[in-house]
């Protein structure tokens, strides 16, 4: 394994004039998929430590939430048609004859995650589960097989990292989980938990395009919704003038309303979620694993949510980067950005990728060769440790989107 360490020659995004960035919420229908994807890999991966003492072959990370159909209404819709969940890809049934309950422990581990997550879902009443989960190909099971302490990559895949966040990423965050904060849903209850931000920042004008999906059973007219939906948009103005740099700043919530059109005017839901009615989710679609979709940064191809945690690069690699940008960026100084690349070959052990690539955007006057061995050596302590990051990983300890 090779660590290749360079000079990347470009501006900070932060100091570029042009910056986008986009957040998919705690309800929006792709990250839905992702969060219960996830979910259910790290309760199979318990359930299969405790029966069998290690994480068996599984990859949960191709699913659907088909939207349902409801009658919006003043003071409280109905649903129609409930939303559809199919869990997709492959799994471990059995061993030596013994089954292992696969498809109960996915459905109950979603119904657990809409219980926990999204308060008007009723997981039994509004969702249907649809399980196509099969048993793995003989080639992939068999890396589970093999003695060793670092399992083979179950994948060829590149993954991308980058630290420090912009001030416009971190803003972004932040103003989604302000929004879907226990103290704005006990002051706001009519406002669900589907979320969208998208950020553009032109030099130092900030502009955030937030839709939030209203729920109808505690809006009583237009006007009433109308007015609250002024309320929260200076709310969101108050939270984000007193976190951000820019100098500007300008909130626009669910621009596609239009007073006098009715409910086709009005961005109301039953259950809080435009799965309910409106749109579709799918793994891979949401966040990247630091919970945004930053546009002026390089990314992969890969969702990592609901991939195995001991043997997919997809998951490991994908988290990783972005866990040794931040220790470089944190442990070494003279760096304005830090950008981790990591290569995989298919069967290699996880533990040694194919490559390494360490991009640094330095400060005025720091040369990279002062900054090199020290950056070379976190690089080698975390992929020593890389059993104990996956350990992380299969106990659902790290957030991925």
């Amino acid at each position: 394994m090779g660590i290749v360490i360079s000079q990347l020659r470009q501006v900070p995004v932060d100091q570029q004039e042009l910056e986008i960035v986009e957040r998919k919420g705690l309800g929006h229908p792709d990250h839905i998929c992702d969060a219960v994807m996830n979910e259910v890999s790290v309760a199979l991966s318990k359930e299969y430590i405790k029966s069998y003492g290690t994480v068996l072959h599984h990859n949960i990370d191709k699913a659907l939430l088909a939207a349902g159909e409801v009658r919006r209404k003043f003071t409280g819709g109905e649903v129609v048609r409930p939303m559809l969940l199919v869990f997709g890809d492959r799994a471990t049934f059995d061993v030596d004859g013994k089954p292992i309950p696969v498809e109960e422990i996915a459905v109950d581990t979603a119904k657990k995650w809409f219980k926990k997550n999204l308060r008007f879902v009723d997981p039994d009443r509004h969702v249907k589960y649809q399980v196509e989960l099969a048993h793995g190909s003989e080639a992939l099971t068999d890396i589970f097989k093999r003695k060793g302490r670092y399992l083979g990559a179950n994948d060829t895949s590149a993954a991308v990292g980058y630290a420090p966040m912009t001030d416009t990423e971190k803003i972004v965050l932040q103003t989604e989980r302000f929004l879907n904060s226990p103290s704005i849903k006990k002051e706001y209850p009519e406002t669900g938990e589907d979320v969208k931000i998208m950020a553009f920042r032109e030099k130092d004008k900030l502009d955030l395009t937030i839709a939030q999906a209203f729920v109808d059973r505690f809006i009583e007219n237009e006007d009433q919704y109308f007015k609250r939906k002024a309320e929260i948009t200076e709310e969101v103005t108050r939270f984000v003038k007193s976190r951000t740099k820019a100098k500007s700043v300008d909130i626009s919530v669910n621009t596609l309303d239009k007073r006098g059109r009715g409910m086709g005017g009005m961005y109301l839901t039953v259950l809080g979620t435009s799965a309910d009615d409106g749109d579709g989710g799918q793994v891979g679609r949401g966040n990247r694993v630091n919970g945004l979709i930053p546009l002026n940064r390089p990314t992969c191809s890969e969702a990592a949510a609901g991939k195995n945690p001991v043997s997919h690069v997809g998951k490991i690699y994908n988290l990783l980067s972005y866990e040794i940008a931040e220790h470089i960026y944190q442990k070494v100084s003279g760096l304005q950005e830090v950008y981790v690349w990591l290569v995989s070959q298919i069967g290699r052990p996880i533990n040694n990728p194919k490559g390494v690539g360490i991009e640094l955007v330095l400060e005025k006057g720091v040369d990279v060769k002062t900054v090199s061995k020290p950056i070379n050596d976190i690089v080698k302590a975390e992929l020593n440790n890389i059993d104990d990051f996956s350990k992380r990983l299969t106990q659902g300890k790290m957030a991925i989107c």
